[in-house]
């Protein structure tokens, strides 16, 4: 039996003071093998997320199956309101998890994030500053790495071909640069020259680096305007491709800053992480926003087509990629083997 109307039935939602949303799916079932420490790691990154973000920033941690230790530690965090929202549900995957933490809100910069990755201050004030000297950007990285203009990058490259404001310039932060690659267990066999040129972009006397990571990066609500609800992977499987396509079909771009914002802790805690959040910490981050933009993102099939598949495969071809790595810049020697 019902008596009387729901005082909330067809009442317009308030518009969400949060201008930024940031998204940590967790996956932690276990303290064994490979999630021994991974628990620590975790701690690690919302301590170091929580302190560099400002007040308007909302964010969401979706546990997705984690163990009851997690779990605790998680509802703690958010009673304490150190986190806005959290979502438990069993084990559906990585990308299904992000995508429930992308519905229900329509906040205009969403961060999606790895739970191994550590935060560094003035993160957000550099992706917004990209965001906001590059119109055209669609997904905004804080890691520099190692030749992403080859990844989902070939409309940028293609809209700036004959421009000299697209060229190779001497990498910025090279420590940190190695240190992410240390962090996934490479070794420093990599070709050098990749510690010492990056692609990068000049626009409104900002730079920023071509192409993007996916583990930490910042993307445009927009994008989200339409999306599938599940994919059938928890991993791989080109799950992760899913997101780093979307920008494309709305004409948009992968960028990356060119300092270094942001650590990959991987799975093993080592000392040097806490020392850093210290060393990371400040009494307040001031708020940034986002500059409004006359963009229109209607898709344009014929466009799309142009440069994201007839120009990405003529662009693959060795003899092309020689010229162009010359014509941007690199010097011959480094050219041939870049």
């Amino acid at each position: 039996m019902r008596v009387g109307f729901n005082p909330h039935k067809d009442k317009p939602l308030e518009k969400s003071h949060y201008i930024h949303q940031v998204i940590v799916p967790v996956y932690i079932p276990h303290a064994e093998g490979y999630f021994k420490d991974s628990f620590t790691v975790l701690q690690h990154c919302l301590n170091s997320l929580i302190q560099s973000v400002h007040s308007k920033t909302m964010i969401t941690v979706v546990n997705n199956g984690s163990s009851k230790e997690v779990v605790h530690y998680l509802n703690q965090l958010f009673e304490a309101q150190k986190i806005q929202e959290l979502i438990h549900t069993e084990n559906l995957g990585k990308i299904n998890a992000i995508l429930k933490g992308v519905t229900g809100n329509n906040i205009e910069l969403v961060t999606i994030s790895d739970a191994d990755v550590l935060f560094l201050k003035d993160w957000q004030k550099e992706t917004v500053s990209v965001f906001n000297h590059f119109p055209q950007a669609g997904v905004v990285g804080i890691v520099p790495q190692i030749r992403m203009f080859e990844y989902f990058s070939g409309n940028l490259i293609f809209d700036h071909w004959f421009s000299s404001n697209l060229k190779f310039t001497p990498l910025q932060n090279p420590e940190a640069f190695k240190k992410f690659y240390y962090s996934i267990g490479w070794g420093e066999d990599y070709n050098p020259d990749y510690l010492k040129w990056t692609l990068t972009l000049d626009q409104n006397k900002a730079r920023a680096v071509v192409g993007s990571g996916h583990f930490v990066a910042t993307y445009k609500k927009e994008l989200f305007g339409e999306i599938k609800t599940y994919l059938g992977f928890k991993l791989g499987a080109d799950t992760e491709r899913y997101l780093d396509e979307k920008p494309l079909s709305k004409g948009l771009w992968r960028l990356t800053t060119v300092d270094n914002y942001a650590y990959h802790m991987g799975n093993v805690a080592e000392d040097w992480m806490a020392e850093t959040i210290q060393n990371n910490a400040v009494a307040e981050v001031p708020v940034v926003t986002l500059q409004p933009s006359s963009r229109s993102y209607v898709p344009n099939t014929f466009s799309f087509f142009i440069k994201n598949r007839l120009f990405t495969k003529l662009f693959d071809k060795k003899w092309v990629r020689r010229y162009f790595y010359k014509a941007k810049g690199l010097p011959k020697e480094v050219a041939q083997n870049y």
